[in-house]
Protein backbone atom coordinates (compact mmCIF):
# COMPACT_ATOMS: atom_id res chain seq x y z
CA UNK A 1 0.00 0.00 0.00
CA UNK A 2 1.18 3.58 -1.31
CA UNK A 3 2.20 6.17 1.27
CA UNK A 4 -0.88 8.64 -0.29
CA UNK A 5 -3.16 5.20 0.51
CA UNK A 6 -2.30 5.09 3.98
CA UNK A 7 -2.37 8.68 5.15
CA UNK A 8 -6.40 8.39 2.96
CA UNK A 9 -6.64 5.34 5.14
CA UNK A 10 -6.41 7.82 8.40
CA UNK A 11 -9.27 10.11 7.29
CA UNK A 12 -11.61 7.17 5.42
CA UNK A 13 -13.77 6.76 9.06
CA UNK A 14 -14.16 10.37 9.41
CA UNK A 15 -17.62 10.23 10.72
CA UNK A 16 -16.75 8.05 14.09
CA UNK A 17 -13.98 10.24 14.85
CA UNK A 18 -13.95 13.29 16.69
CA UNK A 19 -12.15 16.18 14.27
CA UNK A 20 -9.54 17.18 16.40
CA UNK A 21 -8.58 13.58 17.34
CA UNK A 22 -8.45 13.19 13.40
CA UNK A 23 -5.95 16.67 12.76
CA UNK A 24 -4.52 15.58 15.73
CA UNK A 25 -3.56 12.00 14.42
CA UNK A 26 -2.56 12.68 10.92
CA UNK A 27 0.12 15.48 12.11
CA UNK A 28 1.17 13.17 15.00
CA UNK A 29 1.53 10.60 12.03
CA UNK A 30 3.57 12.33 9.57
CA UNK A 31 6.06 13.34 12.54
CA UNK A 32 6.78 10.07 14.00
CA UNK A 33 7.20 9.06 10.13
CA UNK A 34 9.29 11.40 9.39
CA UNK A 35 11.47 10.21 12.50
CA UNK A 36 11.13 6.90 11.77
CA UNK A 37 12.38 7.34 8.52
CA UNK A 38 15.44 8.90 9.35
CA UNK A 39 15.99 7.05 12.32
CA UNK A 40 15.99 3.71 10.13
CA UNK A 41 18.49 5.52 7.54
CA UNK A 42 20.77 6.37 10.36
CA UNK A 43 20.92 2.11 11.53
CA UNK A 44 21.93 1.46 7.66
CA UNK A 45 18.36 -0.14 7.45
CA UNK A 46 17.49 -1.73 3.89
CA UNK A 47 15.42 0.90 1.46
CA UNK A 48 12.20 -0.97 2.15
CA UNK A 49 12.30 -1.60 5.81
CA UNK A 50 13.18 1.88 5.53
CA UNK A 51 9.86 2.56 3.85
CA UNK A 52 8.33 0.18 5.92
CA UNK A 53 8.71 2.25 9.16
CA UNK A 54 7.94 5.35 7.41
CA UNK A 55 4.18 3.96 6.34
CA UNK A 56 4.12 2.49 10.21
CA UNK A 57 4.91 6.14 11.27
CA UNK A 58 2.03 7.54 10.13
CA UNK A 59 -0.22 4.70 11.41
CA UNK A 60 0.72 3.72 14.37
CA UNK A 61 -1.64 5.32 16.74
CA UNK A 62 -4.86 4.34 14.16
CA UNK A 63 -6.12 2.58 16.94
CA UNK A 64 -6.77 5.39 19.14
CA UNK A 65 -9.14 7.33 16.22
CA UNK A 66 -11.57 3.97 17.81
CA UNK A 67 -11.53 5.36 20.91
CA UNK A 68 -11.59 9.57 20.80
CA UNK A 69 -14.75 9.83 21.08
CA UNK A 70 -15.32 7.80 24.43
CA UNK A 71 -12.37 10.04 25.77
CA UNK A 72 -11.26 13.24 27.50
CA UNK A 73 -14.92 14.43 28.63
CA UNK A 74 -13.71 16.26 31.11
CA UNK A 75 -12.86 20.08 31.14
CA UNK A 76 -9.10 19.24 31.91
CA UNK A 77 -8.52 16.64 29.44
CA UNK A 78 -7.10 14.10 31.83
CA UNK A 79 -7.86 10.35 31.84
CA UNK A 80 -9.35 8.26 34.29
CA UNK A 81 -7.95 5.00 35.35
CA UNK A 82 -10.81 3.20 33.26
CA UNK A 83 -9.88 5.11 30.59
CA UNK A 84 -6.81 4.26 30.77
CA UNK A 85 -7.39 0.66 30.29
CA UNK A 86 -9.57 1.66 27.17
CA UNK A 87 -6.21 3.62 25.49
CA UNK A 88 -3.97 0.38 26.19
CA UNK A 89 -5.90 -1.40 23.58
CA UNK A 90 -5.34 0.97 21.02
CA UNK A 91 -2.50 -0.96 19.73
CA UNK A 92 -4.50 -4.09 19.11
CA UNK A 93 -7.38 -2.16 17.65
CA UNK A 94 -5.06 -0.80 15.09
CA UNK A 95 -3.32 -4.38 14.23
CA UNK A 96 -7.05 -5.22 13.56
CA UNK A 97 -7.59 -2.24 11.05
CA UNK A 98 -4.18 -2.65 9.23
CA UNK A 99 -4.91 -6.33 9.46
CA UNK A 100 -7.98 -5.67 7.07
CA UNK A 101 -6.10 -4.13 4.63
CA UNK A 102 -3.51 -6.65 4.03
CA UNK A 103 -0.20 -4.33 5.48
CA UNK A 104 2.90 -6.41 5.66
CA UNK A 105 3.54 -8.10 9.09
CA UNK A 106 6.89 -6.08 10.07
CA UNK A 107 4.55 -2.95 9.85
CA UNK A 108 1.43 -4.88 11.81
CA UNK A 109 3.54 -5.85 14.48
CA UNK A 110 5.74 -2.77 15.08
CA UNK A 111 2.45 -1.60 15.39
CA UNK A 112 0.83 -3.66 17.42
CA UNK A 113 4.13 -3.66 20.14
CA UNK A 114 5.09 0.16 19.69
CA UNK A 115 4.23 0.72 23.56
CA UNK A 116 6.89 -1.95 24.61
CA UNK A 117 9.51 -0.81 26.77
CA UNK A 118 13.19 -2.27 26.54
CA UNK A 119 12.91 -3.38 30.29
CA UNK A 120 9.89 -5.34 29.85
CA UNK A 121 7.51 -2.81 31.48
CA UNK A 122 5.45 -1.64 27.86
CA UNK A 123 2.33 -3.57 26.80
CA UNK A 124 0.69 -5.18 25.30
CA UNK A 125 2.84 -8.41 25.24
CA UNK A 126 5.25 -7.08 28.41
CA UNK A 127 8.22 -8.21 25.83
CA UNK A 128 11.75 -7.08 26.35
CA UNK A 129 15.06 -6.50 24.80
CA UNK A 130 15.46 -8.28 21.27
CA UNK A 131 12.18 -10.47 21.67
CA UNK A 132 10.58 -6.35 20.86
CA UNK A 133 10.46 -6.32 17.06
CA UNK A 134 13.15 -4.35 15.64
CA UNK A 135 9.89 -1.89 14.19
CA UNK A 136 8.68 -1.68 17.48
CA UNK A 137 11.85 -0.48 19.39
CA UNK A 138 12.14 2.41 16.39
CA UNK A 139 8.62 3.71 16.53
CA UNK A 140 8.69 3.66 20.47
CA UNK A 141 11.32 5.94 20.56
CA UNK A 142 9.99 7.91 18.02
CA UNK A 143 6.94 8.51 19.15
CA UNK A 144 7.71 9.63 23.00
CA UNK A 145 9.48 12.08 21.11
CA UNK A 146 6.97 13.22 19.02
CA UNK A 147 4.65 13.64 21.42
CA UNK A 148 7.11 15.49 24.06
CA UNK A 149 8.18 18.02 21.28
CA UNK A 150 4.59 18.63 20.46
CA UNK A 151 1.88 20.63 21.78
CA UNK A 152 -0.82 18.50 23.43
CA UNK A 153 -4.71 19.04 24.85
CA UNK A 154 -3.03 18.49 28.09
CA UNK A 155 0.24 20.69 28.35
CA UNK A 156 2.69 22.67 26.18
CA UNK A 157 5.07 21.55 23.99
CA UNK A 158 8.62 20.52 25.35
CA UNK A 159 11.59 22.08 23.58
CA UNK A 160 14.06 19.65 22.47
CA UNK A 161 16.85 20.08 24.67
CA UNK A 162 14.18 19.34 27.73
CA UNK A 163 12.41 16.37 25.44
CA UNK A 164 15.87 14.78 24.88
CA UNK A 165 16.45 15.21 28.77
CA UNK A 166 13.36 13.26 29.52
CA UNK A 167 13.86 10.75 27.19
CA UNK A 168 17.18 10.13 28.81
CA UNK A 169 15.76 9.90 32.40
CA UNK A 170 13.71 6.91 31.06
CA UNK A 171 16.36 5.33 28.74
CA UNK A 172 15.57 2.18 30.38
CA UNK A 173 12.45 2.47 27.89
CA UNK A 174 14.72 2.31 24.97
CA UNK A 175 17.27 0.18 22.93
CA UNK A 176 20.51 1.93 23.40
CA UNK A 177 22.12 1.66 20.51
CA UNK A 178 18.78 2.57 18.62
CA UNK A 179 18.42 6.50 20.92
CA UNK A 180 22.38 6.45 20.42
CA UNK A 181 21.45 6.57 16.61
CA UNK A 182 18.13 8.62 17.49
CA UNK A 183 20.76 11.17 19.33
CA UNK A 184 22.97 11.41 16.20
CA UNK A 185 20.09 12.11 13.68
CA UNK A 186 18.51 14.85 16.28
CA UNK A 187 21.45 16.72 16.00
CA UNK A 188 22.26 16.41 12.66
CA UNK A 189 21.89 19.17 9.63
CA UNK A 190 19.11 16.58 7.85
CA UNK A 191 16.83 17.11 11.08
CA UNK A 192 15.96 20.53 10.42
CA UNK A 193 13.12 19.82 8.45
CA UNK A 194 11.53 17.94 11.49
CA UNK A 195 11.94 21.12 13.42
CA UNK A 196 10.15 23.08 10.78
CA UNK A 197 7.11 20.42 10.63
CA UNK A 198 7.13 20.63 14.59
CA UNK A 199 6.98 24.67 14.60
CA UNK A 200 4.79 24.49 12.12
CA UNK A 201 2.07 22.51 13.58
CA UNK A 202 2.25 23.86 17.40
CA UNK A 203 1.64 27.28 15.77
CA UNK A 204 -1.59 25.66 14.48
CA UNK A 205 -2.16 24.35 17.91
CA UNK A 206 -1.52 27.59 19.71
CA UNK A 207 -3.86 29.43 16.96
CA UNK A 208 -6.81 27.32 17.75
CA UNK A 209 -5.68 27.94 21.61
CA UNK A 210 -5.88 31.42 21.09
CA UNK A 211 -9.17 31.40 19.04
CA UNK A 212 -10.92 29.40 22.04
CA UNK A 213 -9.45 31.72 24.92
CA UNK A 214 -10.25 34.95 22.94
CA UNK A 215 -14.02 33.63 22.62
CA UNK A 216 -14.63 33.88 18.89
CA UNK A 217 -14.85 29.80 18.20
Amino acid sequence: MLLEDTLELLVSDKEAVLAGDLEEAIDHGILVSKLALLLSKELELDENFCYTMAKAGLVHDIGKLKLGQFLYKRSNNTLTVEEMKYIRMHPAIGYEILQSFDYEEVLLLSVYHHHENYDGTGYPGNLKEEDIPLGARILRICDVYAALISDRRYRVAFDKEMAIKLMIEEVKNFDMKIFLAFLRVVHSDQFNEVDEFVEHINKKIYSWRKILHDGYY
